[in-house]
Formats: C-alpha cells, structure tokens, sequence
C-alpha cells in the first residue's frame, strides 16, 4: 500500500539536540523546497500505479517522500543505487533528510524497481511544481526565456561496423547460452578478426602508397566478409531457438537483439561491400539503440553520439523545461514548442525570447511576435548590423552555454543512458 511519509519523531532531534547544526547548507535549501505536498502527491499518484488496488490494499510500501528525497541524494552526489543505500542507512543527517529516522532504509533493488515508476511526464510535473515555486517566492516571473541544445553523449564504445558485429556475436551467444542452447564459442575468431582490421585501417587512409592502400581495402573486405558470415551464422541459430521457444521472457528480449543485429549486419554490407556511406536508420549501438550520430561543427568533436536535449531558461537561470528530442528533429522545430511551454507554465508570454542561430527563420519570429513577445531575438544579421537591444539580449543568451556546461559537468548528467532521458535537467531548477 502507497504511503506518503513515515509518522514519527525524528531521530536525529532525539539523540542530537543540535543535529540540525550539521546539515549542509545546500542540503538544507533543497530540504525545504522538497518539503512541499504537491510534490509529494505527485510521486505517491505516480507509485500508485504500481498496482492497480495499491492505494488501498497490500503490505505498507515506502513512502513517498522517502522515495523522492532518495532519488534527489542519489543524484546530488551521483552514487550508485548501492552507495545511496549505504551513505543513507550510516548518516543521520541523510536519514533526517529522506524522513527515514528510525525505520528501516529501503534496499537498492527497491530502489530501482520505484525509479523506474518515475518517468518522464512525472519528472515534468515535478519540474512544473518547481516553476510555480520559483513564481510563488519571486524568484522567477518568466519575463525572459533563452532556449538553447546540447548533445548528451551516450555511454557507448565508438562505434565501428567490426566492434558492433562483434558485439552481435557476443550477446547472442550468451542469450543463446542462457536459453539452454549448445553454442560454439566463436570469441576468439571474431577477436582476431576485428584486430586485424583495426591494424589495417591504419594504413587504408589517404597518407599511405595507393598500392598499399588497395591492398589494404582488399584484405579488410575478405576479413569483413569472414566476420559477417560468422554473424550471419550465429543470427540463423537464434532465430531457430527463439522459435522453438517463444513463450520465455529471455526469447522475446532475444528476438530484439536479432533484428538490431540484422540491421548491423545490412549496413555493414551496405558500406563494405557496396560503398554506400549513407544509410538510413544506422545502429551505433546494440546496448543503446537510441543513440543517434549528430554532428553541430564543433572543431574538437566534429561527430557526437547521443540524443539532442533541449534546455530553456528564465532569469536567474533557472531551467523551466527540458526535452529530449526526437531523432533527426532540427533545432528550428523547437522553437514554438518551447514558447507554448513557457506560455503554459507562467501564464503569459515572455517579454524577450532569444536563441541562437540554429533557431532562426523568419516563421519562428512571426511565431513569437503572433505569441505576444516583444523582443525576439534570432541571430541573423551580421554582428555590425544588430542593434543595441539585440547585442544585450545576445549576451545574456550566451549565459545558456555556461548553464549547458554546469549541468554536464554536474553528477549524474554524463551520459543520456542514465540522465538525459527523463532526469539530466530536472534537478536542475533548484539551483
């Protein structure tokens, strides 16, 4: 059954008078923003859905509040689900602060199986909650909104047709392994295969001889041809068990891993055997099959791999909604979404709305200026033709560049696979 809170004394009040004394003083300013019921009521209606007769019926589970304060403390210090059971059962400040006290400090497995209940739209609401906070205390009033993106780089090897068949063979003989299948273990064949091509790519560029060059091409076309027909192979034996054996939980997860595998298998094909560089719909990752090639010219990383996230932003920088966008979605699409967002959130449209070049168009102008902003600022011009408006609204834009830096170097917002999805910026507006 869903609970809000534990009913009892504080601990740390019992066996420490002065306890409160050890509190860091960040922990105690996001301490009180937590201590609000509408954000509470939202993670309890969220944990309700666990079950359908949670509400009412059912051993007692964690609360909610305790769920909520765990989740923030695993992300301020960016522990483990295992660190933030441990560091909260051994510290009774942390105790005092997820309002566990005296009970007993939920396990990292329950840890995990509750986070997972908090998906994105709840992670929204939870935002929004904080906005109207922000509002209610003046620290906002939604005057100003600068939108911005980054690339939240997924946790992944980079990526190259060897390694991502490799990784096909791979994990199709454990998943073959674990459905009882005889395999032949294939490891060291693959292995071999892929460091030779490893070792002949780098003599296929541009500085070498043209005849060492083709000679080169045409022995990693042959050791390519050699890992595909291993792959192909292996693929043939997973489909024939995951036949044979479609009512296990372990044959459908199978079953997706064979068709992203196939679709390694075709573009790899695709470039080595018949030079097309450009295929649609390319997987870089077998693991994270939602990771994306994007490339926004930066001379340092020219081609990042993740999802494109966007941020925008109040005064007082204060982030007011993020996104992940949707694959191959242009930044300039962005732009009405995130008006209508901030419309939405504070009830009325900004006085000045800024961007950066990859917004501009003279659609997204008339958009805003048909919302109601007064300012609209979308870099076209040259520099030497903006005016002084302009120039001032450009600079305060460029403070979004130091926020998108903060948050990434913040813990937790490393990789989309464990932030970026649902939860990279959605601490983010208690700063």
């Amino acid at each position: 059954m869903v609970r809000r809170a534990y009913r009892q004394r504080s601990l740390i009040e019992v066996l420490l008078p002065d306890g409160d004394k050890l509190w860091d003083p960040t922990l105690r300013r996001i301490d009180a923003l937590l201590d609000d019921e509408g954000l509470v009521d939202r993670v309890a209606e969220a944990l309700a859905r666990r079950h359908p007769q949670s509400q009412r019926r059912g051993r007692l589970g964690t609360p909610a509040a305790v769920v909520l304060r765990m989740l923030v403390l695993k992300h301020l210090h960016d522990w483990s689900f295992d660190e933030c059971e441990r560091e909260v059962r051994g510290s009774l400040v942390y105790r005092a602060f997820c309002r566990i006290d005296g009970e007993r400090v939920p396990d990292a497995k329950t840890l995990i199986r509750l986070a997972h209940l908090l998906d994105e739209p709840v992670l929204k609401d939870l935002l929004a909650q904080l906005v109207a906070l922000g509002r209610a205390r003046r620290v906002i009033q939604g005057r100003r909104l600068r939108v911005d993106t980054t690339v939240v780089e997924t946790n992944i090897h980079y990526p190259t047709d060897a390694t991502l068949l490799a990784d096909g063979v791979r994990v199709l003989t454990r998943g073959l392994q674990r459905l009882g299948q005889r395999v032949r273990q294939r490891a060291r064949s693959v292995a071999r295969r892929v460091f030779e091509i490893a070792q002949r790519s780098r003599t296929a560029g541009a500085r070498v001889s043209p005849k060492v060059r083709e000679q080169s091409k045409a022995r990693m076309k042959r050791l390519y041809q050699g890992l595909l027909g291993i792959t192909r192979a292996v693929v043939r034996q997973a489909e024939a068990a995951t036949a044979r054996a479609r009512r296990e939980p372990r044959a459908a997860q199978l079953s997706i891993t064979i068709e992203l595998v196939k679709r390694v298998v075709a573009q790899t094909r695709a470039r080595v055997l018949r030079g097309e560089l450009h295929f649609p719909g390319k997987v870089v990752s077998l693991f994270e099959a939602h990771t994306e090639i994007i490339r926004k010219g930066k001379l340092a990383k020219p081609t990042e791999f993740g999802r494109l996230v966007k941020i925008q932003e109040a005064e007082a920088q204060f982030i007011t909604d993020y996104d992940v966008c949707a694959r191959g979605q242009s930044e300039r699409a962005l732009w009405e979404p995130a008006l209508d967002r901030h419309i939405t959130l504070f009830a009325h449209p900004p006085h000045l709305a800024v961007a950066d070049g990859g917004f501009a168009s003279r659609r997204n102008e008339q958009a805003a200026q048909a919302r109601g902003v007064r300012h609209v600022v979308l870099p076209q011009q040259a520099r030497e033709e903006r005016s002084r408006t302009a120039r001032a609204a450009l600079r305060w834009r460029t403070g979004s560049e130091g926020r998108i830096s903060a948050l990434k170097r913040r813990p937790g917002c490393g990789d989309v696979g464990t932030a970026a999805r649902v939860g990279c910026t959605g601490g983010s507006g208690w700063a």
